[in-house]
């Protein structure tokens, strides 16, 4: 076995490191070397394995740097804890992130597909990540509650983000419902008794892409 400190350092050599420690740096979040390896370790798995399971439509690790992990990373000011669900985790994402982020937050991911519940098994397996559980199901199926944050990345409209997270939310739960440019249609159709409460427009270092982040909450 390496010395210790070896596998960070070395890790930290990877040529995405200074990308990485940049962005976080402009993102305002502090994450020691440790937690930006490991960040660096679940993007290689990431395009590992996306060659032959076609997990993402982004395919070069450059742009997976900002459109999954900083897009993912910029939510970590606005999660309220300590439980915490992933729908529609897809790749892990925003859960892993955050998870590596968060240590003193758990984390469910939960997805449909059992082919993306592979790689986030395998991913939390090599990552050492004791704070996350990975679930294979369907969010209407799912029988769990008192989550204090759901968060929903590219799950569905907003009103089905609400249907099935009402009966796993904590009462005074809340929804993070991340989103492209701002979805005045789906608002509209947000479904009693949820409302929207706050708009974030997130800065997502070097996405040219608008990314909105709204709260909700049920009366």
């Amino acid at each position: 076995m390496p010395p210790p400190g070896l596998k960070d350092s070395v890790a930290l050599a990877h040529p995405l490191a200074a990308g990485l420690a940049e962005g976080l740096e402009k993102m305002g979040l502090e994450l020691g070397e440790a937690v930006q390896a490991q960040l660096l370790a679940y993007l290689d798995l990431l395009a590992k394995w996306n060659r032959s399971y076609n997990l993402t439509a982004v395919r070069k690790p450059e742009q997976m740097l900002v459109r999954h992990l900083f897009d993912s990373l910029a939510i970590h000011p606005f999660l309220r804890g300590p439980q915490i669900l992933d729908v529609g985790s897809g790749a892990g994402l925003p859960g892993i992130p955050l998870a590596l982020a968060c240590s003193g937050h758990d984390f469910t991911l939960l997805d449909s597909n059992s082919k993306k519940t592979r790689f986030i098994t395998q991913a939390v397996a090599e990552l050492g990540l004791d704070n996350v559980t990975v679930v294979q199901s369907r969010v209407e199926a799912y029988e769990a509650a008192g989550f204090d944050t759901i968060v929903s990345r590219a799950f569905s409209t907003l009103a089905e983000f609400a249907h099935g997270a009402q009966p796993l939310l904590a009462a005074d739960g809340i929804l993070l419902a991340m989103k492209g440019v701002y979805p005045d249609t789906e608002l509209a159709e947000l479904p009693a008794p949820f409302r929207r409460v706050q708009t974030i427009q997130l800065q997502v270092p070097d996405l040219d892409a608008e990314r909105h982040l709204l709260i909700i909450q049920r009366d």
